[in-house]
């Protein structure tokens, strides 16, 4: 399989240590935590997002929220944006926004959801992470690809650390990788990053997390019990400090770096994880974990992100497809998004949830013959979603699959309301597997002081959208 996708043997990778051990994935040493029980505490009810009231020059949906019938795309659907640019030909899970030490504004993005399926544009333009020149939003310029082995296939794991200017993924794909990590240096000039080092640091990877002070990389093997945190102080040389065997799909650290919130995919749950000592960078350091967390209709938990609001902690978790993809669970169950208050870390609890009427079994089940909804990958159902701000943040971006983009007002955290959507113009590529659907994937950038969205689909690329004034909160 290795060979197959073009992956590097162990004669290229050189010796490798007993965290990267090829023969023996998934089975080296490290720290498995005592688990915490899995608990569910009383929630609201599982009700759609009020809907977006669309304004003048809209083109809303032409029934249900969510739901985009065949056909109904093939022009786009917009409701209180307007497209600001395009750019490229395909997309993959995320899109990151910085500016570097000169003023100069960028963006990256992965090109591809599933290496090497992207092979099949052979003009190159889905071939690793695109690099943006954005300093004129309404005419992105790509100024550079980056093509290191884990920027050809991070999977979920392209992440970015605007502190220390810090760009970084493992390589992986959708079940689990050897543990390759490259990380670039983009703080002197985010149009053209600069390689510090392409090592097997890692055992495993699918996903990442990277602590708030850049010190720290984290790769998550999603598919096994695999969390390794790499210390990148010398990011030209950066080596294994921790290894948990824990399963673990995306993961956030607080500001501090002494917590670490884990998105479970196979528990359904969130894990709040101890890692004080290993932020401290204590010798022989220990994880512990503080609480986990279920909710009703769970189905695959993809991250957590933390925030406050009036100096009070929540976290923002979503979930992605459905209950049923990965086995015999119900395929109208669909996870979507939630706030949670984790005032008491021990007892976190959802106090709202975010989802569109399309997510709610009945309307779910009715809508399984639209384009893209056959797929247990694809379909009605959420996959990333971003804040405006980690401060006191009134925004949430999601991408919604089949749905597209999605914008929601969270000013009343109890009471989130949709505000806009995006639903690019559905064309047949091998993505969607021809059936012309939208396949919004990405983890979207926010940038409030222009409302702007910035995200990907995954048939048809990079967009810059922008909301309407009197939308945003």
């Amino acid at each position: 399989m290795a060979l197959m996708l073009g992956l590097p043997t162990l004669d290229a990778l050189g010796a490798l240590g007993p965290l990267n051990d090829l023969l023996a994935l998934g089975q080296g040493g490290g720290q498995k935590p005592a688990m915490a029980p899995v608990e569910r505490r009383a929630e609201p009810p599982l009700v759609a997002t009020p809907r977006a009231e669309c304004g003048p020059g809209s083109k809303p949906e032409p029934g249900i929220q969510g739901r985009v019938p065949s056909g109904s795309a093939t022009a786009g659907l917009h409701c209180n944006v307007t497209l600001v640019a395009h750019q490229g030909s395909s997309g993959g899970f995320k899109v990151l926004r910085y500016v570097d030490a000169h003023g100069r504004e960028c963006a990256f993005y992965d090109t591809a959801l599933l290496y090497p399926v992207n092979a099949l544009r052979l003009d190159t333009t889905s071939q690793g992470v695109a690099v943006l020149d954005m300093s004129d939003p309404a005419h992105p310029v790509q100024t550079d690809t980056l093509t290191e082995l884990p920027m050809l296939s991070p999977h979920e794991s392209l992440n970015l650390n605007p502190r220390r200017g810090l760009l970084a993924a493992v390589l992986g794909n959708p079940s689990t990788y050897p543990g390759l990590v490259s990380i670039y240096d983009v703080r002197q000039d985010c149009r053209h990053p600069v390689l510090q080092s392409t090592r097997p640091v890692a055992r495993l990877g699918h996903e990442s997390g990277f602590s708030p002070g850049g010190k720290t990389f984290w790769a998550t093997g999603t598919a096994l019990e695999a969390i390794t945190a790499v210390d990148v102080t010398d990011p030209k040389s950066p080596h294994a400090i921790w290894q948990g065997n824990i399963v673990a799909h995306g993961m956030t650290l607080r500001p501090d770096g002494k917590r670490a919130y884990v998105a479970d995919p196979t528990g359904g749950n969130m894990l709040i994880l101890d890692t004080s000592q290993i932020q401290a960078r204590v010798p022989n350091p220990q994880a512990r974990e503080v609480s986990r967390l279920t909710w009703e209709s769970a189905s695959i938990p993809q991250n957590a992100i933390p925030f406050t609001v009036g100096g009070k902690p929540y976290v923002l978790e979503f979930d992605e497809y459905t209950d049923g993809t990965t086995g015999a669970g119900d395929r109208d169950a669909v996870g979507a998004a939630r706030i949670i208050d984790i005032s008491d870390e021990r007892a976190p609890r959802v106090i709202s949830n975010l989802r569109l009427q399309v997510n709610q079994p009945e309307d779910h089940a009715a809508a399984s013959g639209d384009p893209g909804a056959l797929s247990p990958v694809q379909g009605y159902a959420a996959h990333y979603c971003s804040l405006s701000s980690e401060v006191d943040p009134t925004v949430v971006a999601c991408s919604f699959i089949t749905s597209g983009l999605r914008v929601f007002d969270i000013s009343d955290l109890l009471h989130p309301k949709e505000i806009a959507y995006y639903v690019a113009p559905t064309q047949p590529r091998a993505e969607n597997g021809f059936m012309a659907s939208d396949f919004a994937m990405s983890k979207p950038a926010i940038v409030p002081d222009r409302r702007e969205v910035w995200y990907s689909d995954g048939a048809t690329g990079f967009y810059v959208l922008r909301v309407a004034p009197d939308a945003w909160p």
